[in-house]
């Protein structure tokens, strides 16, 4: 499977990597690996530091609901992680990078986080990035659905709260 670096693939992989954050540099590389992030280069302990740390950063982003000061929290990971975008077909097809050819595993992660979040923002809407709606839950998620409307993580979330809201009824 090829991840599209800047679409929905990347800010989908940083919300289950904020969730569930990687113990170890191994478990970082097999679930991008796993999500379809071509691994070309050796990851370390470094890199596992350096991408937890982005994550804390990116957390800001999901936290900060009013537009503007949600853009000026991503723009500023923007400035720190990404670069003018540029053409590549280092891997035997044309496409864009927003990042150097030259970098460590975690920098090629945060661009491409970073990236995919404002390209996902701008495309679907500033608001499609969010916590679980659920009382017990604090998961992230990108909303990527059709209608734009999703509240909740996962179906198990929105079926527990529409079972506890039947039995308030009731």
């Amino acid at each position: 499977m090829y991840i599209n670096p800047y679409g929905a693939d990347p800010v989908t992989l940083a919300a289950d990597l904020a969730n569930r954050r990687p113990r170890t540099t191994r478990e970082l590389v097999d679930r991008c690996r796993e999500a379809g992030v071509t691994i070309d280069r050796n990851a370390s302990d470094a890199d596992l530091d350096e991408v937890d740390t982005f994550l804390d950063a990116w957390l800001v982003v999901v936290d900060t609901t009013a537009p503007h000061g949600r853009a000026d929290a991503l723009n500023a990971l923007l400035a720190e992680h990404s670069a003018p975008p540029r053409l590549t077909d280092h891997d035997g097809h044309w496409h864009v990078h927003y990042r150097a050819d030259d970098v460590s595993f975690a920098r090629l992660l945060t661009a491409m986080f970073a990236v995919g979040t404002a390209l996902h923002l701008t495309s679907r809407g500033i608001d499609r990035l969010a916590r679980c709606a659920a009382d017990d839950c604090v998961a992230v998620f990108a909303d990527t659905t059709r209608n734009g409307r999703k509240t909740y993580c996962s179906t198990r979330c929105t079926n527990r709260c529409a079972v506890r809201r039947h039995r308030a009824r009731a």
